[in-house]
């Protein structure tokens, strides 16, 4: 039942935009495919969807753009047009500024990147901290964060 559901779910992101849990919980319902909410939330989690934004301007789901990693770096781009409000640096620190609430995020983003000048980031509600790993590489990695949409 469950491959079945998974093959269904992602039939129907292929087929219309699909934006919300409840969106996507009332159309499988609606073709006898009886789920919850919270079985929605873990067959998404489950199938490493993403939310894209559709050609309304609305997002919608959608799978990875591809497992090479092309599609972190256009999720990070995205978000740090979106999300990024600031960054700013000192010896082998760079502190960048969100909105609020999306620090975590844009953190995850740069870890998957996989530098290996970046030891690693911290983030909290609004702030993120990058630790690179000399002084000297600092600006350069502050420099292709910038380059990521800021």
């Amino acid at each position: 039942m469950k491959l079945r559901r998974h093959m269904r779910i992602l039939e129907l992101i292929r087929e219309r935009p699909i934006s919300t849990q409840d969106q996507l919980t009332g159309i499988l319902c609606s073709e006898g495919i009886a789920v919850t909410q919270a079985t929605i939330s873990r067959d998404i989690r489950d199938l490493r969807l993403i939310k894209v934004p559709g050609d309304d301007g609305h997002y919608r789901y959608a799978l990875p753009d591809d497992p090479s990693g092309n599609g972190r770096v256009e999720r990070l781009r995205r978000h740090f047009h979106d999300l990024l409000v600031g960054i700013d640096f000192a010896e082998n620190l760079i502190v960048l500024r969100t909105l609020p609430g999306t620090a975590n995020t844009v953190a995850v983003g740069i870890d998957r990147l996989g530098w290996p000048e970046v030891l690693g980031t911290i983030a909290g509600d609004d702030t993120i901290l990058v630790v690179v790993r000399s002084r000297e590489l600092t600006q350069e990695i502050a420099r292709r964060l910038r380059e990521f949409g800021y």
